[in-house]
C-alpha cells in the first residue's frame, strides 16, 4: 500500500514532468513561429513552398503544445485547475471584448494605426498572468 508521502512524491514528479513537457512544446512552437514569420523575410525570399512548410510545421507543433497543455492542466490538483480556469475565462473575455473593440476602432479609423494581432496576444498574456496572480491570492 502506498503512503500519502509516496503519493505526494509521485504527484510532484508527474507535475514536474508535465511542466517540462509543456515548456519543451511551447519552446518548439515559439521557434517554429519565428521560422514562419522571419524565414520569408530573412532566409528565403518569395518561396511560398518554404513558407507553407514552415506554417504547417508551426500548426503541427502548436497542436502538440495544446495537447501538452491539456495534460498539464489535467495533472493539476482541483484548486490549481480552478485558478487556471478562472484566469483563462478572464483572458478569453477580455480578449474577445477588447479585441473586437480594437478591431472596430481600426476598421472605422478611430485609431491612426493598424490593429495588430501581436497587441491582442500581449493583452491575453498579461490578462492571464493577472488572473493567475489574483486567483492565487484569492485562495491563499
Amino acid at each position: 500500500m502506498r503512503t500519502s508521502s509516496t503519493d505526494s512524491a509521485g504527484w510532484a514528479e508527474q507535475h514536474k514532468h508535465n511542466t517540462k513537457k509543456l515548456a519543451v512544446w511551447t519552446g518548439a512552437w515559439l521557434v517554429t513561429m519565428a521560422v514562419a514569420v522571419f524565414g520569408p523575410q530573412l532566409v528565403w525570399e518569395s518561396n511560398s513552398t518554404l513558407t507553407l512548410l514552415a506554417l504547417a510545421a508551426n500548426l503541427v507543433v502548436g497542436t502538440g503544445m495544446i495537447l501538452a497543455n491539456k495534460t498539464h492542466l489535467e495533472g493539476l490538483d482541483e484548486l490549481q485547475q480552478r485558478i487556471q480556469l478562472e484566469a483563462m475565462a478572464l483572458a478569453l473575455g477580455v480578449g474577445l471584448v477588447v479585441g473586437l473593440a480594437y478591431s472596430t476602432a481600426d476598421i472605422t479609423n478611430l485609431i491612426q494605426f493598424d490593429a495588430e494581432i501581436s497587441h491582442l496576444v500581449m493583452l491575453l498574456g498579461l490578462t492571464y498572468l493577472v488572473g493567475v496572480f489574483l486567483g492565487r491570492r484569492k485562495y491563499q
